[in-house]
């Protein structure tokens, strides 16, 4: 049986679809709840799994947003009956620690990506590493990308990075506007991997790291790596899961 409880942006439609379902199913507390209902857009969604995982309750979300990737389809004939066919999938996020020009540390979590961009109008100067094995030794860039399969479909793709399966078990590294080396593309690396990106030019080109939406400025050294000990349970319906809607998107691509 569904026991819901139920997060809504502030939006007019976010406030309808949640009168909709406040007709049809009780609601319950964040406590007692077997299920969250998330009713909004990606943004929406991504904060309150940050907010609310700690309940440990899968996430459900319908869209009332503009792309809704992370969202499923609200429909007043099948919303409900869905809820209880839904699938789950399950992801981790990656964990960022970063360093800032006064040495204090601070980390966040990411579950789309983690952005390192140019603080100022001077372009970023960054030094990328595998753990103890360098990828880049100097990429002068607005920035770089590192990101999940679930978020390869997001900013990823607006800076033509490959699109990720979720089975995949990679990562990917991609230059935003790179100047030099102008043709570097990025690079595919296991989601074994520690990613460290270096600040080489503190002074002149101040850098910021954001995780998702969460922004660390002045950064002088980032660490990114997989936090295989969080989790956060995803519920799709069965007709539109997560890897439907990434095999999508990866035809469009190709075709586009």
């Amino acid at each position: 049986m569904i026991k819901p409880h139920i997060l809504f942006d502030n939006t007019k439609l976010s406030k309808k679809i949640k009168k909709f379902l406040d007709h049809k199913i009780q609601k319950i507390s964040l406590n007692n709840c077997n299920i969250i209902i998330v009713v909004g857009g990606d943004g929406f969604m991504l904060s309150s799994l940050k907010k609310y995982n700690k309940y440990k309750k899968p996430f459900y979300g319908i869209n009332a947003g503009s792309y809704g990737f992370l969202m499923n389809k609200f429909s007043t004939k099948n919303t409900i009956k869905n809820l209880s066919k839904a699938k789950q999938v399950t992801i981790s996020p990656l964990e960022m620690t970063v360093k800032n020009k006064y040495n204090k540390t601070k980390r966040s979590i990411a579950i789309n990506e983690v952005s390192i961009l140019r603080q100022s109008r001077q372009a970023a100067s960054l030094k990328i590493s595998n753990g103890s094995k360098t990828i880049i030794k100097k990429l002068v860039s607005d920035g770089i990308l590192v990101s999940t399969p679930a978020g390869s479909t997001a900013y990823n793709m607006s800076v033509y990075g490959p699109i990720l399966n979720l089975d995949s078990k990679k990562l990917s590294i991609r230059p935003i506007s790179a100047f030099r080396p102008r043709r570097w593309k990025g690079r595919i690396v296991s989601d074994k991997s520690k990613i460290l990106i270096q600040n080489l030019n503190i002074k002149k080109r101040p850098i910021s790291a954001v995780a998702d939406n969460y922004e660390l400025r002045n950064a002088k050294l980032i660490s990114i790596r997989i936090n295989k000990k969080i989790k956060f349970n995803l519920l799709y319906d069965s007709n539109r899961s997560l890897q439907k809607k990434i095999k999508i998107e990866q035809i469009r691509k190709e075709t586009s």
